[in-house]
């Protein structure tokens, strides 16, 4: 049986330490084209064969200590790719080490990574590219042990046109001109700090930067930068709350870089350098996420999940620490607040998924599931609603951040399982274990649906958001009249979310309901991203036709999955558009991001 049902490789028989990687961005060709030398020591001896993960790669050479090795392409498997198994020209005892080096080039329609004509960027004169890894598509860069049970340092030679800027999640190393062509320069990054492969990232664009703390510059095309700078000035604060109550931050630089709107995710915790989405910069949850960005730092990056089917050790833990760094900047009801918008986000997951599905489970069977098709807010939630409930259970909010910061330091620079985790609880509150005991651990980890227990929410910032969505809900149409925009006077941008949020609970408001608020509220109106991409859910679940190409053009507009594949899913269920919707996706598709475009296209039945 694999060692991680999302990988090819066994680590527990050899292990590749550190990559020195050489490479060459071809625009024209969209491809990655160079060297990847790994340090590997053997695990186990006598050892003859590396099994390395692929997908869509050609590899042209292999070496040994400098000696040719033969090697071979293993079955191609849907989506985890093509084992590339080398035999090595000598055997390695245990523990001893040798340099594998490989000549690849990634294909044009490698998945992790989406190429940007220049017509396509802010800018319209350079073209951009930009990686995404996580979970398992860094075997679509170059062959690697794509599993986060393997942690390895790199340092990085990347070749580019010299009007372009090279980064990496890694410390910057400085640049050369590249001696075999004038028009190029090399740029040179390190990471000392062992990271699992879906941390290796690269982006390649007309990029500028703002510097806006002692550890932090800010990254984006010039149209971007100065509004970036300006919105992400919190962060250093941020990052000192995160080292209050986590430990040192040991990774030297915290850059953020803003990406083009098609980036599928609000952020990516590359290590030096966090990917945000440009949807921030007109959201009410900027600080979330990038404190929950900045969290990741510890758990995820510092303590990792061993394989995909225990990532909430990696989310839930982030969104706990995300939380309380939000409690200590907004205040403790700001807090819970927070918290109960994460069990409604996971009470619309699973009402999506099915409550019987076991992708709802907090630790899943990922044996032939697609990483990217079980990606769901449930470890997120799920996860946080667990640690939510023992902080309850075990003491409150100030004895279990000694347990968090006691399990950083126990697991940093590790990657461990759920089983890892639980002992640990255990053994850290070694005086509760009669409390513990109590705790239902089977229905947690491996029942499907709602969690087995709700904790307890201070429902003080709540409470308005509540009462006016009954208000609604019970509004007849002879009601109507009285609501007006004095409703919304006294909420906050966060409370109008989780006003839309409870709405989109319920069954859907007549079409009336939803032209009557758009008048008194007028939401329309509205750029925050959060809040339009629940509105526009609202008015298609109620089938108000005006809405339509609205939603559409906030599917298309940007990439980010948590909006785009909803709003697509509500079009297609709503008879009167359902073919312009597939329509549209079409259209579209050849400039998604490869993720998006697979996960829309499985959503609208239009798989290739």
């Amino acid at each position: 049986a694999a060692e991680d049902p999302c990988s090819f490789a066994a680590p527990s028989r050899c292990l590749t330490r550190h990559l020195h990687l050489r490479c060459r961005v071809d625009f024209g060709a969209r491809a990655l084209r160079g060297t990847a030398a790994f340090t590997a020591r053997a695990e186990r001896g006598p050892l003859r064969c590396l099994v390395l993960d692929t997908k869509d790669l050609q590899v042209f050479k292999v070496t040994v200590n400098g000696q040719d090795a033969k090697f071979v392409f293993g079955e191609k498997h849907s989506f985890k790719g093509t084992p590339l198994e080398i035999t090595l020209p000598f055997e390695l005892s245990r523990g001893q080490e040798a340099i594998v080096e490989i000549s690849f080039e990634s294909s044009p329609k490698s998945s992790a990574l989406q190429w940007f004509t220049p017509e396509q960027t802010s800018g319209k004169k350079h073209p951009f590219l930009f990686s995404q890894c996580q979970a398992t598509h860094c075997r679509a860069i170059l062959p690697c042990q794509d599993t986060p049970a393997v942690k390895l340092t790199y340092y990085a030679e990347i070749s580019v046109p010299k009007e372009l800027v090279a980064l990496m999640s890694a410390n910057r190393d400085g640049e050369m001109p590249d001696p075999e062509d004038s028009s190029r320069k090399i740029y040179c990054f390190s990471q000392n700090v062992p990271i699992p492969c879906y941390l290796i990232a690269l982006v390649v664009g007309a990029l500028e930067s703002r510097k806006i703390g002692p550890r932090t510059l800010v990254w984006a095309e010039k149209e971007l930068v100065d509004k970036s700078a300006y919105e992400f000035a919190e962060a250093e604060a941020m990052l000192k709350t995160a080292e209050d109550l986590a430990g040192p931050y040991v990774w030297g630089q915290y850059d953020l870089l803003v990406l083009p709107p098609s980036f599928p995710y609000g952020g990516m915790e590359n290590p030096c350098l966090t990917f945000v989405t440009p949807t921030l910069l007109v959201s009410a949850t900027l600080t979330k996420v990038i404190a929950h960005e900045i969290s990741h730092s510890w758990t995820g990056n510092l303590v990792t999940n061993k394989t995909w089917e225990h990532f909430w050790l990696n989310e839930g833990h982030t969104v706990y620490l995300e939380r309380r760094i939000g409690g200590q900047l907004f205040g403790e009801q700001f807090r819970h607040f927070q918290a109960l918008g994460g069990w409604r986000e996971l009470q619309n997951t699973i009402n999506t998924l099915g409550d019987k599905n076991p992708v709802t489970n907090l630790v899943p069977n990922l044996s032939e599931v697609d990483p990217d098709v079980a990606y769901s807010s449930v470890p997120y939630e799920k996860g946080f609603a667990l640690l939510f409930y023992l902080e309850q259970l075990l003491g409150g909010p100030d004895v279990f951040i000694g347990f968090l910061k006691a399990y950083i330091q126990q697991f940093a620079y590790k990657s461990i399982v759920t089983e890892d985790w639980k002992k640990f609880l255990y053994s850290y509150f070694k005086d509760k274990v009669d409390v513990l005991d109590k705790v239902d651990w089977n229905s947690w980890f491996h029942a499907p649906g709602m969690p087995p227990v709700k904790p307890t929410y201070d429902m003080t910032l709540a409470n308005a958001c509540v009462a006016l969505s009954q208000r609604w809900i019970k509004a007849k149409e002879s009601d109507l009249g009285s609501f007006s925009s004095a409703d919304l006077k006294e909420m906050s941008s966060h409370q109008l979310i989780e006003f839309l949020a409870l709405l989109l609970l319920e069954a859907p408001l007549p079409v009336s309901h939803v032209q009557r608020m758009q008048q008194v509220y007028d939401f329309n109106a509205i750029n925050n991203s959060e809040i339009r991409f629940r509105w526009l859910r609202l008015c298609i679940k109620s089938q108000w036709e005006e809405a339509i190409p609205l939603a559409l053009k906030m599917a298309t507009d940007q990439g980010r999955l948590k909006f785009t594949r909803p709003l697509f899913r509500d079009l297609y269920g709503f008879d009167k558009c359902r073919d312009l919707a597939v329509k549209t996706f079409l259209e579209h598709r050849a400039s998604m991001h490869p993720v998006t475009s697979m996960l829309v296209g499985k959503d609208l039945k239009q798989d290739q």
